[in-house]
């Protein structure tokens, strides 16, 4: 794997781990002790407008909010300009979670991570996460909730990674985009490293595990530019190709850390 593919796989949606961690927890499965560390993964967390607070607090001590609500109650979106499902009506929160591709719906409350960039005196740049809450009316409208199960989705993703593979083969990605064209190689590993909490049956696991690397891959692919060698019209070919994929991997994700828990 490449330099730049593996940067690529580096991060998953950060709201995929928050709604996989406190569902497991509000289920029973994992201690509170522990999911805000398995949350942030070594990154600083802090949560801002979380309720009863007056200033941001860190993420630990943000996480009581959700502990009146069932594992059900909280999921997974992930927005995208022309499919908002499973948000609430037009609004604050809605428009800032399309903006960032994905958050937290729990009932009553909206969650979004917004990553922020600082400079130390001495010039050295890092980032820190910060968790924005957002109050949601009791009865609010969704856009839809109808999302496909785990097996749906596992179907789908393959059907769309194979179809996408055959386009780039045609439009020969490996000239042009290497770490591309190895990652996608890469996604036929049975294990990435990357994984649910207890409670999630294998075929989520399997599930997330595929499209939680894809997602990040994608991610690669839409903002790095294309080599020299490329020009507007393989650039069109190669995003119209890319474009069912990354709707079905969206889809994935979202089915895998949504789906049922078990004890």
């Amino acid at each position: 794997m490449s330099p730049a593919t593996g940067a690529a796989t580096l991060v998953a949606r950060r709201s995929s781990r928050f709604v996989a961690w406190v569902r497991a927890w509000r289920a029973g499965l994992v201690s509170y002790d522990e999911i805000a560390e398995e949350i942030a993964r070594g990154e600083e967390h802090l949560v801002a407008d979380a309720p009863g607070t007056w200033t941001d607090v860190p993420l630990r001590d943000a996480l009581a909010a959700f502990s009146k609500h069932s594992p059900d109650e909280i999921r997974l979106v992930l927005p995208a300009p022309g499919d908002p499902r499973g948000l609430p009506g037009p609004g604050p929160f809605a428009s800032a979670a399309l903006l960032a591709g994905e958050a937290v719906v729990a009932r009553d409350l909206g969650v979004i991570p917004e990553v922020r960039s600082h400079t130390s005196g001495s010039g050295v740049t890092f980032e820190t996460l910060l968790w924005r809450v957002y109050p949601l009316p009791a009865n609010a409208p969704a856009a839809s909730l109808v999302n496909p199960g785990a097996a749906e989705a596992e179907a789908e993703l393959s059907m769309a990674l194979a179809e996408a593979t055959a386009a780039l083969t045609r439009l020969d990605v490996a000239q042009w985009r290497p770490e591309l064209a190895g990652a996608l190689a890469a996604l036929r590993r049975p294990d990435s490293g990357i994984d649910l909490p207890p409670g999630f049956d294998p075929r989520s696991r399997r599930l997330f595990a595929r499209a939680s690397v894809l997602d990040q891959v994608l991610a690669l692919a839409e903002n790095a530019a294309p080599g020299g060698s490329v020009n507007g019209h393989e650039a069109q070919q190669r995003d119209a190709a890319l474009r069912p994929l990354t709707a079905a991997c969206r889809r994935a994700v979202v089915a895998a850390c949504n789906a049922p828990l078990s004890a």
